[in-house]
Parts: C-alpha cells; structure tokens; sequence
C-alpha cells in the first residue's frame, strides 16, 4: 500500500495534531516524525491513532520529517502551516550521514527511446550535494555520471557510462544499469521450482546473464521524485523472460551528503527468484582513465564462490586464506594481479549473513585520494574488474574503455543461487517482500 508523506512546518501542538490527523482521515500513516519539543506531547497523541506510529522528540527549533527512505530537514519553524502530499512506498531506513546538507533534485529529457523499442520519453534525474552529484536514467535506471572530489577539491566523473541516449540503447555491458529480475547466472538458464522447470533465455555463452535478453535494464521505469533522490517503480509481467509472477519492483536513490544509498524492494504474485544490483563500473581516478592497477582494494570476505570456465559456481565455498582472493587487507591491485597470476576478478565475495547493514568493500586511489566504501545488506558481492572491455566501446567525452580500466563491486545474492539449495535463497514468496539496501560512501584520504 502506498504511504503518503505529509511535508509540514508547524508552530503549534494544535496544527502539528491537525496535520497527523488528516494523515489519519485519509486511510495513511505516518512512518516517524520529529518536531519541536513544544509539540512533542500533541504529537505522540496525534501519532498514537497512526498504523505505524513511533515516538517524537525534541530537536531544537528546526521541523525534521523522517521516513525509513530519507531524510529531510526543513527551514526553522514558522508561524503557519505548509503541507504537500506525495505517493511512494515506503523503503529501507538509511543512516543518518551528513543530513545536515541539503540534496538538489532535478529533472530534465534526455532522450526518447526508439521505436523499436517501444518509443517513450526518457529522463534524467541530477541529484547533488556539495560533496556528490550523480545523475540517474528513468531507462534501466542507470547511474550515467557519479562525480565527487579528489584530495585537492577537484571534481572528477568516476563511472562509465555514454554522453547520449544511444549508447545505452545499444549493445553495451550494462554500464550503470539495475540488472535483474536475477542478477548475475544462472547455468543453462534453468531452475527447477515446485517441480516445474523454467527456462530462460541463454544470453552468456549456455547460460542466462542479468535477466535475460531484455532485462531491467533495458525498460523505462516510472519516477518519482523525492526531496533529497528519486524513486522508480516498475511491473515486471508474469513470465516476463521466463520467470513466475509478477512482479512489483522499486528501486529508489538518496542521497545524503557524501553518501548514495540505493534500495530494492519488490513483491511478486507467484514464488520467484530475484536479485536485483547495480551494475555500476567505477575508476576513481576518472573514468576514461587508462586502467585501475593503481587502485587499492579491500573485500571484507573469508570465503568465495570458485567457478567453472562459463563463470558458473561450482558449488564449492572456498576459503579465502593463503590465496589471491584474500582481500581483507587492502591490495594494490595490478601488483596483485601479477603476485597471484591471475588475469582479473569476476568472482562472488560471500559476506557475512543477516540483514544488517555491514561495510563490506573500501577502494582506495592514492594518487588523488578519492576513497568509496560499499555497505549493504546483501549476502555477496561480484568483483569484477572489467575483463571483458576491450577499447571497442566510445564512452563519455570520447573516451575508450580498454580491459581494466573499470571495477565493479555488485552487491547481489549468489549466483546460480536457484540452483545450489546450499547457497542463500534467492526464492521471493507472495505476502513476502524483498528488501535490501546499499550504500556508497565516498570521501578521501
């Protein structure tokens, strides 16, 4: 059910108790508030006759509306009553890091989509703090430009990614892009459920890749804008690429300060997979820069899924001790590379289970200082360090894109989870809800 968010500004117990009640009046609950100690007492009355009311407390002459998706924080209060209704459901909580700067939101065209594909207007949404400004497509999604700061105050664009739409509209390998219904493999591009097979369209050599032939990635979602990100909404149809149900999926993007927080939520209407992640590929010294050999790189991770020559698990979990997938102390990457032989990573780190936020991964660049650090909630991570890119690619500002010169680090279930009963589940029942949130932090050191 939708939560409406009523944005207010009060300067008595009276109308902060007029306002929750129109909450109330129009079948809506309020998710958590906090304002001035002078209506604290109106308040927890006016919230006790909420769904989901929680306590109110003091904070000093500001109005602070916060929901489990944001935080906003509004102007000292004032002596009357300001109110706007917006409809979006409801996310993960985020934390509390440098809400003390403001988000801008903007929205403008970038494009349309051809007919071919549908037609349709895509948009961009630039969301910027003083510390970060990220731009996000209604198309997959996708996260076309990260920009933050280097030791030196220097702004820099650090992901991949293309100038205009029509480099996302063609061939490319998922630059920025929310991939899902099931992100990563699934070998052959079968599963067995409930003693019924399914079978997915093969888009990775024998087996199906991030959804299939065209997965989230590649459709329009609907936005919403919110006061410090955006929020998009999709259905995924019952056997859209082969998979059961159908599916309702959210995927929504905050900022606060230094720190992107992206949440997935969906619900389904028959048992189904899912694991959804963004596909972001970084290099902190700049994208178009030549490779990330100078990076340094930590995986909080004692073991990892080993893999056959399609990239497949092979069931195994092996520890990470005493071999090149030991990450938890942070690496030089190129010279690890050449230390353990290896020709690159494109590997699931398993992380420690639960739902609780945990920092998981911290990629270091030296040279300029730009520091990001992964937290989610999720149980692996897919390292990947752009083996695959071969220069053939025109990027932003003509860039080429050659092997290595891009990261990823996809917060996502197990791959070919649906296939390994011993692997987390990445099994989504009806009544049930998906869930899970991470967070980019960046700064430097």
């Amino acid at each position: 059910m939708p939560v409406f968010l009523l944005h207010t500004e009060v300067a008595s117990p009276g109308q902060l108790e007029a306002a929750c009640n129109g909450a109330q009046a129009r079948g809506t609950h309020l998710q958590k508030l906090i304002f001035p100690s002078a209506c604290t007492q109106a308040c927890q009355a006016a919230t006790a006759r909420c769904d989901s009311s929680q306590l109110c407390h003091a904070a000093g002459n500001h109005v602070i509306f916060r929901t489990l998706l944001s935080i906003t924080l509004f102007a000292p209060v004032s002596a009357t009553l300001t109110s706007s209704w917006t409809s979006f459901p409801a996310a993960a909580q985020g934390q509390d890091r440098d809400w003390g700067e403001m988000t801008e939101v903007k929205r403008e065209i970038f494009g349309h989509m051809p007919q071919e594909d549908g037609g349709g207007e895509v948009e961009k949404f630039v969301l910027q703090s003083d510390s970060v400004r990220v731009e996000v497509l209604s198309l997959g999604c996708i996260i076309t430009a990260l920009e933050t700061r280097d030791r030196a105050k220097q702004f820099a664009d650090i992901v991949l990614g293309f100038d205009k739409l029509e480099g996302y509209t063609r061939k490319h390998p998922f630059f920025g892009a929310v991939v899902g219904r099931v992100a990563n493999r699934i070998a052959k591009g079968k599963f067995t459920m409930d003693g019924k097979e399914y079978q997915l369209f093969l888009n990775n050599g024998p087996n199906s890749l991030h959804g299939g032939a065209r997965g989230f990635d590649k459709v329009l979602w609907s936005p919403q804008i919110l006061p410090n990100g955006v929020c998009f909404y999709r259905l995924s149809p019952d056997g859209e690429e082969g998979y059961p149900g159908e599916l309702k999926v959210w995927v929504t993007y905050t900022l606060n300060g230094s720190e992107l927080a992206i949440n997935y939520r969906a619900q389904t209407s028959k048992k189904t997979p899912i694991s959804l992640t963004n596909h972001a590929y970084f290099n902190l010294a700049g994208q178009g820069s030549p490779d990330i050999y100078d990076h340094e790189i930590s995986i909080a991770a004692d073991s990892y899924l080993p893999v056959d020559d399609t990239k497949i698990p092979t069931g195994e979990v092996a520890a990470v001790q005493g071999t090149g997938f030991d990450l938890r102390q942070p690496v030089q990457l190129g010279k690890h590379l050449k230390q353990f032989h290896l020709d690159g990573f494109d590997h699931n780190f398993c992380l420690p289970l639960g739902q609780a936020r945990r920092l998981v991964a911290r990629a270091h660049h030296p040279p300029s200082g730009r520091t990001m650090e992964v937290h989610t909630t999720q149980p692996g991570l897919q390292f990947y360090t752009g083996n695959n890119l071969d220069g053939s690619l025109k990027g932003k500002g003509a860039a080429i894109y050659p092997k290595h010169s891009a990261f990823c680090l996809e917060t996502q279930n197990w791959p070919d989870a649906v296939n390994k009963p011993h692997f987390p589940s990445p099994l989504l029942l009806p009544g049930e809800e998906y869930n899970h949130t991470t967070w980019l932090c960046f700064g430097t050191a």
